[in-house]
């Protein structure tokens, strides 16, 4: 008997820079009941491997739900700001509750809650080549998120993100959350460059919201594949 069929994902990448490059990778499932229940939605994203992966559940209405290669996350920035672009909605409903989300031309954004984020501590360094120099440390330690100004009037950091999960993601090459961790410390815009050279933008609202927003590109559009038989 063969293996069941499983949708192939859109595959993104989300905070891009001004040349379309670098960005970090998201799966995103536009049939999420073709995936059904945690266990095996955990099971094909970790299958996957990517930093994250969504499954929509309602295309209308915006209902995502988000898992990394070992853990469900009720919010995440990257997979969100990758779904205000690809799904054109004005609203995202991710487990913690609705995101705004708008599309500018240039940069998908969502304005989110900071204390969605509030696991993402930001650790700042002296100088940009101390962060670069950083190790990447033993799983286990929870999330660290490592930054320095590259130009502090202008707003421009310089960060890494190690999520410390053990799950062969050692380091995240774009950040949405914990960039809006940082913006929120720091009570100002900011202009990030994370991982290899991912951009990522964010602005304080009034409303003591924060905009987190990208370039996303589209590597390749969704279809059906064979699955592999499980191990």
């Amino acid at each position: 008997m063969s293996a069941p069929r499983r949708p192939e994902p859109d595959v993104l990448r989300v905070f891009c820079d001004a040349r379309g490059g670098h960005g970090n990778a998201l799966g995103v499932v536009r049939d999420g009941s073709a995936v059904p229940g945690r266990a095996e939605r955990q099971a094909y994203a970790a299958q996957l491997g990517f930093s994250e992966t969504v499954f929509v559940d309602d295309p209308e209405r915006g209902v995502v739900d988000i898992y990394t290669p070992s853990v469900p996350l009720p919010f995440a920035g990257h997979p969100l700001v990758g779904c205000a672009w690809l799904l054109d909605l004005p609203e995202l409903l991710p487990g913690v509750g609705p995101v705004d989300a708008r599309f500018d031309g240039e940069f998908a954004w969502i304005s989110a809650d900071p204390d969605w984020a509030a696991d993402r501590v930001p650790v700042r360094y002296g100088s940009v080549a101390e962060v670069e120099a950083l190790p990447v440390p033993e799983p286990g330690h929870g999330w660290q998120y490592a930054w320095a100004f590259e130009d502090e009037a202008a707003g421009r950091v310089r960060a890494r993100g190690f999520p410390g999960r053990g799950d062969a993601i050692d380091e995240d090459e774009a950040t949405g959350s914990a960039a809006l961790a940082l913006s929120r410390h720091l009570g100002r815009a900011l202009n990030i460059t994370q991982g290899h050279g991912s951009q990522i933008l964010t602005a304080p609202g009034p409303d003591g919201r924060v905009e987190i927003g990208g370039r996303v590109r589209l590597v390749s559009a969704g279809g059906w594949t064979q699955a592999p038989p499980c191990e």
